[in-house]
């Protein structure tokens, strides 16, 4: 029996594996070049270029912007895409590497997690969990573990942070503070860390407090440290009267989500939630309910043996409860978002899958017989307890299956437009701007235009930006004045 559980347990695992190297490639190579990623991109092309840590500003009037607010994805992220880009690779697939890089440390992250806290059952289901959720849907998707953006790689340094907070607390305050400058909204990961330090702590009552402050306060003032850095970075670049301006801008673009005329309720944001995943959202809610009872019986099973759960087993539940509701309970009470589960999407991929973790220890432990306990007391009701935890157990597992196999599947979906067609679509414009060293183009309107524009190497303004009078425009429709130059679905407009 125990060989052909461990026979299963690796005929699984390498399933799992290929599935996620399908899933990999495919965001990899595949997927289209979208404007976000191309307008991050910028900021490390710009670096390179001596420009320093600057984007296009094509959100920010158009003009060559340091420590842009609108580039929410931070310098965790885009200094490794410069080292990378600086070895002469490929722009796009090498800027791509550096989160694919994070996507493969959140899983080995889940991984970890999950075998110390339930064994490598639980760490597969682990690894397995955010292939199931779906975030490439809306018009500010993710659309793969490859995109650049800051979102997974949060989510990685979340993670870690759990990994190795009971023993280097101060590590994890450093990860934690690496992941706000990976995703500025990483932030709402850090009372998650709080109560998992509290949980972690020795005693009971007041004493417990106090050991926990002691704690806490090395790994906060260490979270802040990467955020300092960068700060100060922008004082030195722009000086004091440019930074005041630089914190009204980004105080702004927090407040108001960057974005202007959303407006959603709890209700639809639940529901978009409910359906990001590759399973129906009644499966959704079957999960939940499954995940929902194996943890509490967990619980009540260990009560009832007379003993606590492990520190670490509630940590990390109090972590993913409080985590993922911090995330979720914001992004569903800001109703000055849009209806983008990418906002969501750092807690969810991080905390949801820690969830998991706890309830598949939550099964094993109602699997258990009671320590000590003679024969006799092992019988109906015990059966009941057992078959009722093997049934939730089956049912979380296919579960998460089901949802693995529908990314592969729509992976393996032909594509609307694959980065080959963009590059092959450009190829006319960016010799066009070879050949005139055109330095900036305008997008008309935000959209893929702006990946045109990154792709043919000129720098990206917005069409209707004061500064780009004169500039030639790039778009996908018409043009009413002389055509520059022209691709299958672009076209460069003389300017009006």
């Amino acid at each position: 029996m125990t060989l052909a559980r461990t026979i299963a347990f690796w005929v699984l695992a390498a399933l799992l594996a290929a599935a996620h190297v399908v899933v990999a490639l495919d965001s990899l190579v595949a997927a289209r070049f979208w404007e976000d990623e191309a307008f991050n991109l910028t900021v490390p092309l710009n670096l390179l270029s001596g420009l320093g840590y600057s984007s296009d500003g094509a959100l920010s009037g158009s003009e060559i912007t340091p420590f842009d607010p609108r580039i929410s994805t931070g310098p965790t992220v885009l200094l490794p895409v410069a080292a990378v880009l600086a070895t002469g690779m490929d722009p796009v697939l090498g800027a791509r590497l550096v989160p694919l890089a994070f996507w493969a440390l959140l899983l080995a992250g889940l991984w970890v997690l999950g075998r110390r806290i339930a064994g490598r059952w639980a760490a597969l289901l682990a690894v397995a969990l955010p292939l199931g959720f779906d975030t490439t849907g809306g018009f500010s998707p993710i659309q793969g573990p490859a995109d650049v953006l800051g979102e997974i790689p949060a989510a990685a340094l979340i993670v870690w942070a759990l990994v190795v907070l009971p023993r280097r607390a101060w590590l994890a305050g450093l990860l934690v503070g690496l992941a706000v400058q990976a995703k500025f909204i990483a932030l709402l990961a850090l009372p998650a860390f709080a109560v998992a330090i509290w949980a972690l702590a020795p005693g009971r009552g007041w004493p417990r407090i106090g050991t926990t402050a002691k704690r806490a306060w090395l790994p906060l003032v260490i979270a802040g440290l990467p955020s300092l850095a960068v700060e100060l970075a922008a004082l030195v670049s722009l000086g004091p009267s440019g930074y005041v301006t630089h914190l009204r801008n980004l105080w702004y673009f927090v407040a108001s989500g960057g974005q202007k005329g959303a407006h959603s309720t709890v209700l639809e944001k639940l529901s978009a939630l409910a359906d990001a995943w590759f399973v129906p959202a009644w499966a959704v809610a079957v999960l939940a309910l499954a995940l929902l009872g194996l943890v509490i019986g967990g619980f009540l099973a260990e009560r009832h043996r007379g003993r606590r759960a492990p520190a670490l087993v509630r940590a990390n539940l109090l972590a993913g409860l409080v985590g993922l509701g911090a995330f979720v309970g914001w992004w569903a009470t800001a109703s000055h978002t849009p209806l983008w589960v990418r906002h969501p999407a750092v807690g969810v991929f991080a905390f949801v899958p820690v969830l998991a973790v706890i309830a598949i220890w939550g099964g094993r432990t109602l699997l258990r017989a009671p320590s000590g306990a003679p024969p006799s007391t092992r019988s109906a009701p015990r059966t009941t307890v057992r078959i009722a935890a093997v049934a939730l157990l089956a049912v979380l597992g296919l579960g998460t299956a089901a949802g693995a196999l529908g990314h592969v599947r729509h992976s393996l979906e032909p594509r609307r437009e694959t980065l080959a067609a963009q590059r092959a679509a450009v190829e006319p414009i960016r010799e066009w701007v070879d050949r005139t060293g055109t330095p900036w183009l305008a997008a008309q309107p935000w959209g893929a235009a702006v990946s045109a524009i990154v792709l043919s190497g000129a720098h990206v303004g917005l069409f209707d930006a004061p500064a780009m009078d004169g500039v030639p425009r790039v778009t996908g429709e018409s043009c009413a004045t002389e055509v520059l130059a022209e691709g299958r679905g672009y076209r460069v407009c003389a300017a009006p």
